[in-house]
């Protein structure tokens, strides 16, 4: 399913979604999602009128993305249309896919022209907290004709991801990187800072190692975990990357080094908690990035209630 601006006549969204389709033989929809406060009817009586008013915008971008289909289907994809009424955007997008039963929801970042990172929307923060299907968030550009899946994994869970999303992120970047004649990376990163803190945070606990050697211990099991990971997936050893340092800077840091073409991570958010970790230390990484972002979800989660039942008027 790719999320189309009808703001605007550029869409990465839909260039990357028909990209994948080619490849893949999926069926690719084209959807557009618009709302107007003023001809909501919250504001004025909801005559005939504004019914009509909004229905008559809605067909009007529905002929738009009909438009854009027509080519793919002379190409010979198979391409649907869908063109609704809701808000807010993240919620629509978010109904729409678990209704039509979508598998990969496409949707373009903003990009800043002076920079070479996407600007996330609160669209696409809420889309990474809230769709269960994967999310791959599209920047501008073409991908390669052999591109770099960079898959970020978390083998020893310590930002509380359950194990089984590993494999669900090496799975998923395995199969499209098989559909598009690409080859998949792996990338684990590790503070050692934290091992010494963690180390030293009780007065009380004398520390009787060394930091050097706290930090070799760490860096031991990592690559312990690490490894394990990577060889049950058929990982090459080459194409895996154990590196001592943050994430949001390590992780775009080697993006820009390999020329990644995307790079899958994984996202959890059990409660309104939750939301803080991926606000946070997955902004800084995110918001970096220079490359096309793919957010997978554990295979357990759902999308709120709060929004699957609700529908805007």
């Amino acid at each position: 399913m790719s999320v189309v601006d009808p703001t605007t006549d550029q869409q990465p969204a839909l260039e990357r979604a028909q990209w994948l389709a080619r490849n893949t033989g999926a069926e690719l929809e084209i959807f557009v999602c618009y709302y107007n406060e003023y001809l909501s009817g919250d504001r004025l009586f909801d005559a005939p009128s504004l019914e009509k008013a909004r229905q008559e915008i809605i067909n009007g971008h529905k002929a738009r993305i009909d438009a854009l289909a027509e080519p793919l289907r002379a190409s010979g994809l198979n391409v649907k249309t869908a063109a609704v009424w809701d808000h807010p955007l993240h919620e629509g997008i978010v109904r729409h896919a678990a209704a039509t039963g979508a598998d990969i929801v496409f949707k373009d970042t903003h990009h800043h022209s002076a920079v070479a990172r996407a600007f996330l929307t609160n669209t696409d923060w809420n889309l990474i907290r809230t769709c269960a299907v994967p999310l791959w968030l599209v920047k501008p550009g073409d991908v390669a004709d052999k591109p770099t899946l960079l898959a970020a994994i978390d083998p020893l869970n310590e930002h509380d991801k359950p194990a089984a999303l590993d494999d669900e992120i090496l799975v998923l970047s395995k199969v499209l990187a098989e559909a598009s004649g690409g080859v998949v990376r792996a990338f684990h990163s590790y503070d050692p800072r934290i091992a010494v803190a963690t180390a030293t945070a009780n007065a009380y606990i004398p520390v009787s190692l060394p930091f050097d050697e706290i930090e070799k211990q760490m860096a031991e099991q990592h690559e312990k975990r690490f490894n394990e990971v990577i060889e049950f997936h058929g990982i090459e050893k080459e194409n895996s990357h154990l590196v001592a340092g943050l994430t949001h800077e390590e992780l775009p840091a080697l993006a820009e080094e390999i020329n990644a073409d995307v790079v899958v991570m994984g996202a959890v958010s059990r409660n309104r908690w939750k939301r803080l970790f991926i606000g946070a230390t997955a902004e800084r990484t995110l918001e970096h990035l220079p490359c096309d972002l793919l957010i997978v979800k554990p295979d357990w989660f759902r999308t709120p209630a709060e929004i699957s039942d609700e529908r805007a008027a």
